[in-house]
């Protein structure tokens, strides 16, 4: 059973989520994603001393694809429910943290300074995830992965920050 761009569970009546807002929301997630090809890590990067515990390299583009997809869903699922204004509002703030971290770590090289966007990335996600809980269990749980991978992709910041102090500030200019 459908109404316009939603499709309804029969024995709710509750739409699952509107498909025109999760292309919206994807379309967001698109430019936070072109950082990553705006500034590519390259031989800086691959020269930093990192913890054992670094993800590999093939997994980075495939977490995030993963991510942008479950949090365009979580989005859109969440905008069909009363309530829902806060957790998109904090929606919008996480996005814009997930596209200012990219050009402060590895466009400008400052890793020390990538800190501040990355810990606001991790509230914001945190505070959406919970928010999305508020007002429906499934757009809360297609939050959680993503508030994993910030934890992990922010404790590998600071780590790169503490293996790297020279490096850390950022490039030296004259």
């Amino acid at each position: 059973m459908t109404g316009g761009n939603s499709t309804y569970l029969p024995w709710q009546g509750v739409p699952i989520m509107d498909y025109g807002l999760f292309f919206v929301y994807l379309i967001a997630c698109g430019a936070a994603a072109a950082t990553g090809a705006l500034f590519p890590t390259g031989p800086w990067y691959v020269a930093l001393k990192k913890p054992v515990w670094t993800p590999p390299n093939w997994m980075f583009p495939v977490a995030w694809m993963s991510l942008y997809l479950l949090m365009s869903a979580a989005a859109a699922r969440a905008s069909m429910f009363e309530g829902a204004a806060v957790g998109l509002a904090l929606w919008s703030v996480q996005i814009a943290f997930n596209t200012l971290w990219t050009p402060v770590f590895f466009g400008l090289k400052r890793m020390r300074a990538a800190l501040v966007p990355m810990a606001g990335l991790w509230l914001s996600v945190t505070a959406t995830c919970v928010a999305f809980f508020a007002v429906d269990f499934w757009a809360g749980l297609m939050f959680v992965p993503y508030v994993v991978w910030v934890t992990v992709a922010g404790a590998l910041n600071l780590a790169l920050v503490r293996l790297n102090p020279a490096e850390a500030r950022g490039p030296v200019t004259a």
